[in-house]
């Protein structure tokens, strides 16, 4: 115990002025084992995938969010759902616009095959649960696919959060061992043995923690905000659904006026 304190003092004493190491981190990289500089290498591919996704993520959600404003604007301030349609295809990033779009060519083939049907004069009232059916399936699918687009890339943060912690713990066990092995093969326990070892351990894990951290927060934070645009897309859903229903009750209405 004696023998290690004085050995900490002489390391202290020999430090220079304002405890600044003598060796910067990059000589310290550079200086590490082959394991750890491969785990160093995954770990910075790992960050700088993370942060291209989250630059990435936050501008799409960002024009998602502001071209779906106009949207509802246009839809709901808007009588015909043609020229609607028509500006939508001007909003290729708002997830709204791709749910009105799908459900308005259901809604034209669905009109179509009415026309074709008229001969037979089928019933207004199954033609009208018909209708109904193949338009929420046609708008739930609709959304699924949307909140998939949305969610793209969002594994990897969410990998790299799970994981990025655990390489760096294997960076920082190979470098305790390295720093082991060479207090066996020198058969001192000086600072000068086992410090290389050990800052190699800490750069690993560092490194582990400066990737995962940032993956974490961002994964999570995306993740609640595709949850309330998935949220907002249903109540889109069931609202151009509900219209479609009281335009389909309106024509019945109208046909059986005009029959009696």
């Amino acid at each position: 115990m004696k023998t290690m304190m004085l050995t900490l003092v002489s390391a202290a004493l020999a430090a220079p002025a304002g405890g600044t190491p003598r060796n910067g981190i990059i000589d310290m990289i550079l200086g590490a084992g082959a394991v750890v500089k491969l785990v160093l290498i995954i770990l910075i591919f790992l960050s700088i995938a993370c942060w291209a996704i989250i630059f990435l993520k936050h501008r799409v959600l960002k024009r998602a969010s502001k071209e779906s404003s106009r949207f509802l604007d246009l839809f709901w301030n808007s009588k015909n759902l043609a020229t609607v349609y028509r500006e939508s295809k001007k909003m290729e990033d708002s997830h709204l616009a791709e749910i009105f779009r799908v459900g308005y060519m259901e809604l034209g083939r669905l009109t179509k095959s009415s026309d074709r049907e008229k001969a037979g004069d089928p019933n207004e009232l199954e033609m009208a649960l018909m209708w109904s059916d193949n338009m929420e399936r046609a708008l739930r699918s609709a959304v699924n696919g949307e909140v998939q687009r949305l969610e793209k890339a969002l594994t990897l943060l969410a990998t790299t959060g799970n994981s990025a912690p655990f390489i760096g713990l294997f960076g920082t066990v190979w470098g305790i061992m390295v720093a082991f092995q060479g207090i066996g093969l020198k058969g001192s326990a000086t600072l000068a043995v086992v410090a290389p070892g050990i800052s190699e351990a800490l750069i690993a894990t560092a490194a582990g923690l400066a990737a995962a951290i940032p993956a974490v927060i961002a994964y999570n934070h995306f993740s609640s905000k595709v949850r309330n645009l998935e949220t907002e897309m249903v109540n889109f859903a069931n609202d151009f659904l509900n219209i479609v229903k009281r335009d389909l009750a309106r024509r019945s209405s109208l046909a059986e006026k005009s029959e009696g």
